[in-house]
């Protein structure tokens, strides 16, 4: 099972149910993931939190005038097929209003933040 699919699509089904947080198994990825995120503004907030002795990681959704910011996320690198873009392949999501996300060699970052540190990297997915 992937992990980032699980998170990302919990993270999308919380925003279309209108629930201010959601939360799932812990892992450094996923924390630094929703790091990236957080610095896009798509989550206000995120801690690390003990249930049941299992460590989970509680996010904070953002919803403007009511509207939630996460509408759509798709997964572009998977388990079953790897994409790697390289800096001068990211290109803007949306016309500028979605985010791509990266794993590259100087760590989880957004395809805006690769571009400008000129860095490629393997796409984990869109969020828009």
């Amino acid at each position: 099972m992937d992990q980032i699919s699980n998170m990302i699509i919990m993270m999308k089904n919380a925003s279309k149910a209108g629930r201010p947080t959601t939360a799932f198994p812990y892992s450094k990825m996923k924390h630094s993931i929703a790091d990236c995120l957080k610095k896009e503004g798509y989550i206000v907030g995120l801690t690390k939190k003990m249930k049941k002795s299992v460590p989970m990681l509680e996010v904070e959704l953002v919803y403007v005038d009511g509207v939630a910011k996460i509408n759509d996320v798709e997964r572009i690198s998977k388990q079953s097929r790897r994409v790697y873009y390289g800096a001068k392949d990211i290109k803007p999501i949306k016309n500028g209003y979605g985010l791509l996300v990266l794993s590259t060699p100087k760590g989880i970052m957004s395809g805006k933040d690769a571009r400008k540190e000129m860095v490629g990297g393997e796409a984990l997915f869109k969020i828009w």
